[in-house]
């Protein structure tokens, strides 16, 4: 065998095609692509499926896509391949998606619209710095899917980073010349769904991601009632943004405790929501998320080291407030109550020491031995106010502990929950986003470790404070909701940062997570 005459014949082979491919068509100034997928079938030697529109493509190009993949190693899922010079449109993208039926498997989830959110994650940052203008994607099986992934991808704290992607993504439609329809069913209103629910993380991006000083109390209410009062929904919304003289008027001592560190002025920010068909008798849901603008720690301070991401402990909070603004966008049925404690954990002259006893709004004693476990006493206040509006759920969302980040990572937000109906419906929810939630503990065990305390009526944090705080961080939550309501409460600390780009079409940064999900628990619910 002449190895030599072999590597020259391949040679000339894909130069050939290559040539073939660039013809005189159009040059990159027309600064518009397009992004195919394509299935792998078989496992020791995977071959190419397109989807229906790859399919279509590759005819119009007269197999030219699948010549050229057929010359290089195959592409794992969720990667993406560039080709320049095709006809019509001068760059295209080719993304693996995968199999086209996923296997059995433990995950959770469902691998195959996970794939495409990926994959066109993939398509869009191998475009990123072409300077393309107009991308149009395949939305293969899944066109909510495919539009989560374009525009989560897309998004970044920076403008000058967003620059960089195409300014216009759309779904694919049509061949290039627009003579013949390649999908039967037009993907317009489900891509625009699923761009609402990227949307919706993309808001929750913003406001973790915004230094603190960029995002105080007072900003985050501005931003979210803007977006709200700016957003188009056929149910009713009312936002009330709510000053220290209202929260001392509530007795609400323990989220006053930590505020009165700060020089900022504390904010309550309190959102109510009539989907259609609705009205004010009917139960809502409460959504209470932990609003800490920046947290230092207070007294109990922080290291210095990766505290600049405690500009982030304000994300249950911006979950709340972007599941509303998306539920409403999206016309959910039902009734939703939206309660945000807002502030900052300074330390001061004023600040908690570790040891006072503050009291709740309930008139509940608790005793402050760290005052880093400050999330617990603000929302402490907001649950007991919860039960003023006869909720059928409550669910609060936190970035509360450090060990729910040790036990889950970036995989899973931590849920604890008094209702196999409520984890019934978030884990259904999770399946479908791609964003997991895991049950944790709430053992008797747990209680035992917070009360009775030395000096008052319940501890801010367990007698051995080094082990399941994330366990006995919920059980002191749980102390301030009525026994007969169904609870869950969201530890969202593990899932606060993109860690190692742990979810690839996220980016670097904090992640929004899980707003679809909780977006999806809510359809679902009162669907």
């Amino acid at each position: 065998m002449n190895v030599s005459r072999l590597t020259k014949a391949w040679s000339r082979k894909q130069c050939s095609l290559i040539r073939s491919f660039s013809n005189s068509q159009p040059s990159l100034q027309t600064k518009k692509a397009v992004v195919l997928g394509f299935y792998s079938t078989g496992d020791k030697e995977p071959t190419i499926e397109g989807t229906e529109s790859f399919q279509a493509y590759d005819s119009y190009l007269s197999g030219k896509l699948s010549k050229l993949l057929s010359l290089t190693d195959p592409l794992k899922p969720g990667n993406a391949r560039v080709y320049f010079g095709t006809e019509k449109c001068s760059i295209v993208s080719l993304v693996s998606l995968g199999k086209k039926e996923a296997d059995k498997n433990h995950e959770n989830i469902d691998v195959l619209k996970e794939n495409i959110r990926r994959a066109v994650s993939a398509g869009l940052h191998s475009l990123k710095d072409l300077g393309v203008e107009e991308a149009e994607v395949d939305v293969a099986n899944c066109a909510y899917a495919a539009a989560e992934g374009a525009h989560l991808a897309a998004w970044k704290y920076k403008e000058s980073d967003r620059k960089k992607f195409p300014a216009g993504i759309a779904p694919l439609k049509s061949l290039p010349d627009q003579t013949d329809r390649i999908m039967d069913e037009d993907p317009t209103n489900s891509w625009e769904e699923g761009k609402i629910f990227a949307e919706g993380q993309n808001l929750a991006r913003h406001l973790m991601d915004s230094p603190g000083n960029l995002m105080t109390p007072t900003i985050f209410c501005n931003t979210v009632k803007e977006r709200i009062d700016a957003c188009d929904s056929q149910g009713t919304i009312e936002v009330n943004i709510r000053d220290k003289a209202w929260i001392e008027s509530q007795n609400m001592g323990a989220f006053l405790s930590v505020a009165k560190g700060s020089e900022e002025p504390p904010k309550f920010l309190e959102i109510h929501y009539t989907g259609p068909g609705c009205n004010d008798e009917s139960q809502p849901i409460v959504l209470v998320g932990k609003g800490i603008t920046f947290d230092t720690g207070g007294i109990s301070i922080k290291p210095s080291t990766w505290m600049e991401a405690m500009r982030g402990d304000m994300g249950g909070a911006a979950n709340v407030g972007s599941a509303i603004y998306t539920a409403a966008r999206l016309n959910v049925k039902g009734r939703i109550i939206g309660l945000m404690p807002l502030c900052e954990n300074m330390p001061s002259g004023r600040a908690n020491k570790p040891g006072d006893v503050v009291t709740a709004k309930d008139g509940t004693t608790i005793q402050v031995d760290n005052t880093d476990a400050e999330g617990r006493l603000i929302l402490a206040d907001a649950l007991c106010y919860a039960k003023e509006f006869k909720p059928a759920a409550v669910v609060d969302l936190a970035t509360l502990t450090g060990s729910m980040v040790a036990a889950l990572g970036g995989g899973a937000a931590g849920l604890f929950t008094n209702s196999d109906n409520l984890w019934s419906h978030f884990n259904e929810a999770g399946y479908v986003t791609g964003d997991r939630v895991w049950r944790m503990p709430i053992f008797q065990l747990y209680t035992d470790q917070i009360k009775p305390s030395l000096l008052a009526d319940i501890n801010n944090v367990g007698k051995d404070g080094s082990s399941a705080g994330a366990c006995t961080a919920a059980v002191f939550l749980n102390n301030f909701v009525d026994k007969d309501t169904n609870w869950a409460h969201l530890d969202i600390a593990g899932v606060m940062e993109n860690k190692e780009y742990i979810v690839p079409y996220l980016g670097a940064g904090m992640g929004g997570r899980p707003v679809r999900t909780l977006v999806q628990l809510l359809r679902n619910y009162f669907s």
